[in-house]
C-alpha cells in the first residue's frame, strides 16, 4: 500500500468514526455510505476491517456502532493525561501575561494542596506557601470553588468539622457569611481572597473541569492586594478554559 493510499483509508476511516459519533442508535450501510459519500462496497470494506479490530460493532441488523476498543483507549489516553502537564504552558502564559504568580491546586479533604505555581521575583510578592503546602478551604478562592460545588450536607460538616477558623481579621468564620459568599461564586463563575489567608495578598481564581465536567482543580491568580487588576480576571477564565478542554472538558455553547 502506497503513503497516499493510506493516507486515502484512513481518512475514510474517520468519517466513518464521524458518522457513527453523530448517533446514539446503530446506523446502516445505506446511512453511514450517504453520510461519508463512500460507495457502499467502500464503506463496507472499510466496516468489516473496523470490526475485526474491535473499533466498530457489528449489530444484529446489520447496522453499525462504535465499538468497545475505543472506550478502551479513551480511558487510557484519559489516565495518562496529568493536570500538571497539562496547565504547565499556559500557566506560564498567564504569568508571563500578568507578571503575578499563578497557582494550580487541588482539593485533599478539608483543604487545598499547591500542585504547581509559576512565579518570579519581578511578582512583587513573596511565596509563603510552597508546592505541596495546604490552606484551608474557606480562606482560599481555589477552595471556595470546591466549597461552592458541595451539597448542602457536606457543606454542612465542613463548617462543624473546621469551625471555621481564621488566619486574619478578613477570614470568613461565620457561617452564613460563607455560605452568602459561595452564593456568590456560584453566581459569578469564580471565586476570590481578599486578604483572608495573608495580609497583603489577594488572589482571584477560576475553576478546571474534566472531560465529565468535573470540578478537579483550580487556578488562581495571587498578587500583592494593591496590584490585583481586575482585567486579569478574564485571562484567568480564559486559561482555566484552556486547560480544561485539554483535558478532554467540552464547554456548552451559550
Amino acid at each position: 500500500m502506497t503513503t497516499r493510499t493510506a493516507i486515502q483509508v484512513l481518512d475514510r476511516m474517520m468519517s466513518l468514526l464521524d458518522a457513527l459519533a453523530q448517533s446514539d442508535d446503530p446506523v446502516s450501510l445505506k446511512k453511514l455510505s450517504e453520510l461519508t459519500d463512500l460507495h457502499p462496497s467502500t464503506a463496507h470494506r472499510i466496516l468489516n476491517d473496523m470490526v475485526a479490530c474491535r473499533l466498530v460493532e457489528r449489530a444484529d441488523s446489520g447496522t453499525y456502532r462504535l465499538g468497545l476498543k475505543l472506550l478502551e483507549l479513551g480511558n487510557l489516553v484519559k489516565a495518562r493525561i496529568s493536570i500538571r502537564d497539562a496547565a504547565h504552558l499556559p500557566m506560564r502564559a498567564l504569568h508571563k501575561l500578568t507578571g503575578q504568580t499563578v497557582n494550580l491546586s487541588v482539593r485533599q479533604g478539608d483543604e487545598i494542596v499547591y500542585i504547581d505555581r509559576a512565579y518570579s521575583e519581578r511578582s512583587g510578592m513573596q511565596v509563603v506557601r510552597a508546592i505541596g503546602g495546604r490552606a484551608p478551604l474557606h480562606l482560599t478562592s481555589v477552595g471556595k470553588l470546591f466549597l461552592a460545588d458541595d451539597d448542602a450536607p457536606k457543606l454542612k460538616s465542613y463548617i462543624q468539622k473546621t469551625g471555621l477558623q481564621g488566619h486574619t481579621k478578613n477570614s470568613i468564620q461565620d457561617a452564613s457569611d460563607l455560605e452568602k459568599e459561595l452564593d456568590k461564586v456560584r453566581q459569578l463563575g469564580h471565586a476570590r481572597d481578599d486578604e483572608e489567608l495573608e495580609i497583603g495578598v489577594s488572589c482571584m481564581a477560576a475553576s478546571i473541569l474534566d472531560d465529565a465536567g468535573k470540578l478537579v482543580a483550580g487556578l488562581s491568580l495571587s498578587a500583592p492586594t494593591d496590584r490585583l487588576q481586575e482585567e486579569w480576571l478574564k485571562a484567568l477564565k480564559d486559561t482555566a478554559v484552556q486547560i480544561s478542554k485539554s483535558l478532554g472538558y467540552k464547554p456548552t455553547k451559550a
